[in-house]
């Protein structure tokens, strides 16, 4: 899978300045961030796994792309999904708050509200504000697709649980740090915050995250 370009310069920067990255990324050699799927399936596919257990989010998933008919590894179309009933999609076992948000969703790309093309135009902060009009997109979500998706290097996703307690692990004793606390640590990570996150989250669970 393709490495983002930035990776090495990343890895080499960051266990220059930060003894706890050095020793997590000699501990994961060769891994790194990849993209999977497309954008609208990767952000569809977010909204129908959250808060359900991964493999009740596949179930699900294999249900909507069936319904769209969609082949099993899509990709997914916006506007046809756009078209199925709410009812159709609440069959296939999502939640009527789900089922309006993947229309919703659906909705920005067949409008080009959502347009990829646009993106690389885009800080992250302004794609992070496109993303969150979309029902069921909170910020954690866009983030976690600006790292996943679009390969976007520094990002800081600072309410997540994970990178929490990670930082509380290496940085502080075992204590949870206030929010201003973890952006400090991260100052030194910059323009690098998704790369040292990732490795702080691989020392939580050493299988790679994929979105």
């Amino acid at each position: 899978m393709t490495k983002p370009p930035y990776w090495d310069d990343a890895i080499q920067a960051l266990a220059a300045r930060d003894r706890v990255l050095a020793k997590l990324i000699a501990e994961f050699p060769g891994l790194h961030a990849t993209r999977r799927g497309d954008p609208f399936t990767t952000l569809a596919r977010a909204i129908v796994g959250q808060q359900i257990s991964v493999k009740a989010a596949q179930t699900i998933w294999d249900r909507v792309l069936k319904a769209c008919e969609a082949g099993l590894r899509g990709p997914l179309e916006p506007a046809r999904v756009q078209r199925k009933r709410i009812a159709t999609l609440r069959a296939c076992g999502l939640s009527l708050n789900k089922a309006e948000y993947i229309r919703d969703l659906a909705k920005h790309f067949a409008s080009a509200r959502l347009d990829p093309r646009e993106w690389p135009a885009l800080d992250d902060e302004a794609l992070i504000e496109a993303l969150v009009d979309v029902k069921g997109i909170g910020r954690w979500t866009a983030e976690m697709f600006l790292m996943f998706h679009e390969l976007r290097a520094d990002v800081l996703p600072v309410a997540d649980i994970g990178l929490q307690k990670a930082v509380a692990v290496h940085y502080f004793d075992g204590r949870r740090p206030t929010l201003a606390e973890l952006r400090a640590v991260a100052e030194n990570w910059q323009p690098y915050r998704s790369v040292a996150t990732w490795y702080l989250w691989r020392s939580l669970d050493p299988i790679p995250v994929e979105y």
